[in-house]
């Protein structure tokens, strides 16, 4: 009696082109790396004021920090690639390097989820308690609720990757993506799918709508916060508070849910292609514009970190131009 193995047959998988016309190809690759550098440019600034400017030592800007630095992680594990593939034609990737594109960017996205949930409830706290918010919120809270984000994210990684990768691969091997995404990687299985499917779905969403309704509950109590109080300016204050981080999270939700919350029968590669970057590329280089627009604590750290920079770049042309001294 024979024995069936769950093996993959498939080395390599090759991703399909954005467009095959030369010139659109080279227009593409500009505007992306553009928007790459941007992306990059964005989070490193923000993760650098917050690093070094001390009014910025709080507990809403070290999740802010770690927002910043999924927002350079997301668009590292996916653009690069697809630069490559626009500018050289390479669109081919191993099976071991899909699978390992797979595995952190589901990483980034899951603790991402988590991340923000956090996010809500500390603004909850700096909202409705707002003289006990550094006692509540304190500095061993803080890691461990970043820790946890982490460690929530690679542990929903790991269970998306084993339900993905160890199923079969034995015939056709171009993904309709620019990167290794669960449903087109699942569209290419031999395997039935469709067990995992509901499994994947099904974590998903009971790990996805728990951290969406803690967002939910912590607005909704602080509106009722908001509410109770009354008091003139109020509305003016908490939407100075908390409007950024509302603005991350109807930008990430709406991007995550369209691409992912639903059955692969109502793939559509081209459509998702377009979801994909909104959330891959766009909402990255957003993040940090939003948080810099709506903050004038952010924008004044941004502006003493210019005027360092630019002091510090003064004394090294003037150290460059002045005579040496006698000896």
């Amino acid at each position: 009696k024979k024995w069936e193995i769950n093996l993959s047959i498939v080395s390599e998988f090759v991703f399909v082109g954005l467009s095959d016309a030369p010139e659109i190809r080279l227009l593409l690759f500009a505007l992306f790396l553009l928007i790459y550098l941007a992306s990059m440019a964005g989070n490193i600034t923000l993760l650098v004021a917050i690093s070094t400017d001390s009014h910025l030592h709080s507990p809403m800007y070290f999740f802010l920090s770690n927002l910043a630095l999924l927002d350079l992680l997301c668009p590292t594990i996916t653009v690069p690639k697809m630069l490559g593939a626009l500018l050289l034609e390479n669109r081919a990737i191993s099976f071991m390097g899909c699978l390992f594109q797979h595995f952190s960017f589901i990483v980034v996205v899951g603790t991402e989820i988590f991340l923000l949930a956090v996010m809500a409830y500390d603004r909850y706290v700096a909202v409705c308690h707002p003289l006990r918010y550094l006692s509540i919120v304190s500095t061993k809270l803080c890691a461990q609720l970043a820790a946890g984000t982490w460690a929530a994210g690679l542990l929903n990684a790991l269970l998306h990757t084993s339900l993905v990768f160890t199923l079969s691969f034995c015939g056709p091997n171009k993904i309709q993506q620019y990167y290794c995404d669960i449903p087109p990687v699942l569209a290419l299985s031999c395997s039935p799918t469709r067990s995992r499917e509901l499994v994947i779905l099904a974590v998903a969403g009971v790990l996805g709508s728990s951290a969406c309704v803690a967002t939910l509950v912590s607005y909704i109590y602080i509106l009722l916060e908001i509410l109770s109080r009354n008091s003139p300016g109020i509305w003016q204050k908490a939407f100075s508070t908390c409007g950024s981080h509302l603005t991350v999270v109807c930008l990430f939700y709406g991007t995550t849910i369209c691409t992912y919350v639903r059955p692969s029968s109502t793939y559509s590669p081209r459509l998702d292609r377009v979801v994909s970057m909104l959330y891959g590329m766009l909402t990255p280089l957003l993040n940090p514009i939003i948080y810099s627009l709506r903050n004038k604590e952010v924008k004044c750290a941004l502006k003493r970190v210019i005027s360092r920079v630019r002091s510090a770049l003064t004394r090294q042309e003037n150290l460059a131009q002045s005579p040496p001294s006698a000896g």
